[in-house]
Order: C-alpha cells, then structure tokens, then sequence
C-alpha cells in the first residue's frame, strides 16, 4: 500500500522577504475571520498530518478562512511567521512550537500586541496560552509499559530524542525512564541522540550505531518519524530481522510498519481530534464565545494486535490509499 499525505496546496504569499506555504480552508473572500496555522515543519509526517486536518475543520466553518505557514524546523522562520501574522492583521494564530522555549517570546509579543492565539502540539509552559494538547507522559507510557514485557533480558537498546526542551521529546523520555529503564537495570543504553523528530536524522543515527555496536535488540523512538527512519537503517543494512522499535504518532507510515511486522508499537496522537478541537476552541475565540481555553486528548496504543482499526482510520482520513 502506498502512503500519501493529502497534497499541500501552495498558493504563493510572499510576507517579507520569507515565501510562506499557505493553503486555505474556507472561502477566504467570504470568511469574516483569518486565522494563520504555523506548523513546525511540513516535512515532518505528524506535522503535514496535523496541518491538513487543520484545513480540513476549519472548512466546517464558513465564517473562516485558515492559512497555513510552513516553519521548517527554524526557530527565526517560527519567530518571522508569528510577527507577520500580527503585521498582516490575522484575526487569531494557531502555533505548533518547534521550539516552546524559543516561540514563547515572540508569542506573549504577539498576544500583547492584540493577537489572539492559541498552541498545539505542544503547548506552551505558560497556562495563559491557550491550548490543545495531548500528555507526552502517557504516549510514552503506554509504550514502556509494553516493552517491559516485550525486551529480552541484557538487551542493548538505543533512543532517539525529539529536539532538546521540548516538552513532548521529554515528557516521552521521562516515562521511559520510570516506567521501564528504572524497572530494567538489565538493559544498557547503547547511544542517545536528538533527532529533531526527523526521518532523515534519524536514518543516519542508526546507520552509524549499526557500524559501531553491531547487535541492537531495540529502537526507542519519541515519534514515529524518527522511528521509521531508524528502520530504513535497518533495512538498508541488508538485515533479516529487524530490533523492537517503539514510536508515537499514529502515522499512516507508522501503522503500516507495524501490520508488515517491522515495528512493535506506537500511541496515537490523534492529529484528527487535535485539529478538531483547536478549529473548534479558534471559532469560539474569535467570535467570543467562552470555552476552556486548555484541552487535552488522549493517547491510544497501537500495536499488531489492533493495528487493522487504525489502517483504516488513516484510509478514511486519506492517508493511506
């Protein structure tokens, strides 16, 4: 089965000298209300994912028009794209930080300046942000938890991190820690390393620690990308069996590792009911209706013995075909 994000529309907007890519949700001639989406970075598969159920919901609301800005895992693009939605008078922006602790200034900026905005994936520190959000420490767990069961004894393990500071990467690698390290002193740590939640980066990773230690019972990964990448490794080695690998998302690519045996688990994040939830708190933002302002979904565990329910949840979202 081939996997394919639904297509990006681009639409050329040139805001300084930075080429944002838009897409549109409603009408934009017609919508009273302009909200600006700024993803973290398009090539990242949870992130298109999210993006394009953002476009989606927000087409449930004629009186919006939603414009999406790819950040390309940039801090100074993040920071340019929120100080461009205030100059060109966006009604709210949608924020999904690739770096919380940098983003936050130029968002507590913004607000200050009249903007109102609200953060995703993750949230923000600062609980007077508005938010939607899912709990880094329980997509994690329910992967330890399993694995505690799943690891074979002295197994030699490596990790790869989300980008340093971000609440997600360590919330993740906090309940590996508790839930499953603190509870298997057996298990040597191999190598960690942040990979930036990259496919690319953490292809190269496990290529260069397959050259260096040889067996690897286990890849334990912060999100599905870098996860998927490390198994591309994996492949690429010539392998004819592949290491436990834990990730989390819920990825089109995710669960389709999974039915094809050669990753053991993720936790969905379900960019569906993120979006949903977000387009949902902006139209009530804008339109001044009261709401709590701080949400949360919950994670799911996947793994082979249900991984056909969310095969076809991703088909009925597009993303397989």
């Amino acid at each position: 089965m081939k996997v394919g994000f639904k297509t990006l529309i681009a639409t050329a907007a040139i805001l300084t000298s930075v080429i944002a890519l838009p897409m549109t949700g409603a009408n934009a001639a017609d919508a009273k209300y302009r909200i600006a989406y700024i993803a973290r970075a398009q090539s990242d598969s949870f992130a298109a994912w999210l993006a394009n159920e953002m476009q989606s919901e927000a087409k449930k609301y004629p009186d919006l028009s939603l414009t999406v800005f790819d950040g390309q895992s940039q801090n100074d693009l993040m920071q340019t794209h929120i100080e461009n939605a205030v100059q060109n008078k966006f009604d709210l922006t949608i924020v999904q930080p690739f770096d919380p602790a940098v983003q936050i200034d130029p968002v507590k900026q913004a607000m200050a300046q009249g903007m109102k905005v609200i953060a995703t994936n993750p949230r923000f520190s600062d609980d007077s942000i508005p938010s939607v959000d899912a709990n880094p420490y329980q997509q994690g767990a329910e992967n330890a938890k399993l694995a505690l069961k799943q690891v074979p004894q002295n197994a030699r393990v490596v990790i790869l991190d989300g980008p340093a500071g971000n609440p997600h990467s360590m919330g993740r690698r906090e309940a590996w820690q508790k839930e499953f390290f603190d509870k298997r002193p057996d298990v040597k740590i191999l190598d960690e390393q942040i990979a930036n939640w990259n496919k690319d980066e953490g292809m190269r990773l496990m290529e260069d620690w397959i050259q260096s230690h040889g067996q690897i019972d286990a890849i334990i990964s912060m999100n599905d990308n870098m996860a998927a990448g490390a198994l591309e490794a994996v492949k690429g080695s010539g392998a004819t069996k592949y290491p436990l690998a834990y990730g989390v998302d819920g990825t089109a690519e995710a669960v389709l590792l999974i039915k094809d045996g050669k990753m053991t688990s993720t936790t969905l994040q379900n960019a569906h009911a993120l979006a949903e939830k977000t387009i949902k708190l902006a139209h009530d933002m804008v339109t001044g209706v009261k709401a709590d302002t701080n949400q949360k979904i919950e994670a799911e565990l996947i793994d082979k013995d249900d991984v056909d329910k969310y095969v076809e949840l991703q088909k009925k979202l597009g993303n397989i075909q």
